[in-house]
């Protein structure tokens, strides 16, 4: 399927050849000597944040830049005429009037896709709610492949770790349906009542992953390869005293990580809280400012193919 004038909603509608696709694209570019500034020239990027970001907004920022594109946008619903009772779509019809592709962050579940049954110019999902972050994925998988080879071509199968948040976590939740293409052995450590949910698991269960849960961080540590770490949400909690006890049990420390494989790597789609000690970041197992930094190539080539300017 082509990626030209197409909406990047859902890591779901994208086959494993399309991933294939985004990751080679991201990769020839970040091979390139020279920064290719005149491959989107005259275009333009609209930014709609309608909740908080650093990296996921000024990294499409920057890919655009360093595409030669031009940038526009808000990252503060409080400045928008939704303030004032707008609707999204009013909101996207309107920004199409300006920009050529639009990426948006919105804390609704589905809005992204709303945004696409309405927009004539393609819609990228930077976050919605608790639901998708399909671009997110596409970086986690290119750093995943660059440090295993083996996850494309399915000589080994790898042993990737989820820990923390995976109920509310949509990095997780996207990850996990990119996952079931590929060969690999999924670790689950989550506090009770945070588990992933059950229609992620039968995904996985439809395409024969081996899912299994540990007891404790420890335990997956000692078995990943990958280990993807994300942050518990306090607010998830009605017991703050709870939550501080939990917490504790879903920190790594440099210290967990003496007997850990040499070869583990540590992700983590940030920001960080407490969950990864600063001790960590000394370690052989820490990947995850690399990680960020794969979001350049990744959002590069996602907005050259939607644009119509990478085949």
């Amino acid at each position: 399927m082509t990626f030209s004038g197409r909406h990047v909603i859902s890591i779901a509608d994208f086959s494993r050849g399309d991933i294939l696709t985004v990751i080679n694209a991201a990769r020839a570019i970040e091979m390139q000597s020279a920064p290719r500034t005149e491959l989107v020239g005259g275009k333009l990027m609209a930014t709609l944040f309608f909740e908080p970001s650093t990296r996921t907004r000024l990294s499409f920022e920057a890919a655009m830049q360093k595409l030669g594109g031009r940038v526009i946008g808000l990252s503060d619903a409080a400045s928008t005429s939704t303030k004032k009772g707008e609707s999204l779509a009013d909101t996207i019809r309107m920004i199409e009037q300006y920009a050529d592709v639009i990426v948006i962050r919105h804390p609704r579940d589905g809005a992204a896709r709303l945004a696409s049954e309405v927009s004539r110019v393609p819609i990228i999902n930077g976050g919605d709610g608790g639901n998708q972050h399909p671009s997110q994925t596409f970086l986690d998988l290119y750093t995943i492949a660059k440090l295993y080879p083996a996850l494309l071509d399915g000589s080994a199968p790898l042993t990737i770790a989820f820990a923390g948040d995976l109920r509310y976590g949509r990095t997780v939740h996207s990850l996990l349906t990119a996952l079931c293409h590929f060969r690999v052995k999924l670790v689950l450590v989550a506090p009770r009542g945070l588990e992933m949910p059950a229609e992620y698991l039968q995904q996985a269960a439809a395409v024969g992953m081996d899912v299994s849960e540990a007891p404790n961080l420890q335990d997956a540590i000692a078995q990943a390869d990958i280990l993807y770490m994300t942050r518990l949400q306090e607010e998830r909690f009605p017991d703050p005293l709870e939550f501080d006890h939990i917490k504790a049990s879903y920190r790594i420390t440099a210290h967990m990580l003496s007997d850990a494989r040499q070869s583990l790597r540590v992700l983590h789609p940030l920001p960080r809280i407490n969950e990864i000690a600063i001790d960590v970041d000394q370690t052989v197992h820490a990947h995850y400012f690399a990680q960020a930094g794969n979001g350049i190539p990744v959002r590069q080539a996602l907005l050259g193919l939607v644009l119509g300017v990478l085949i």
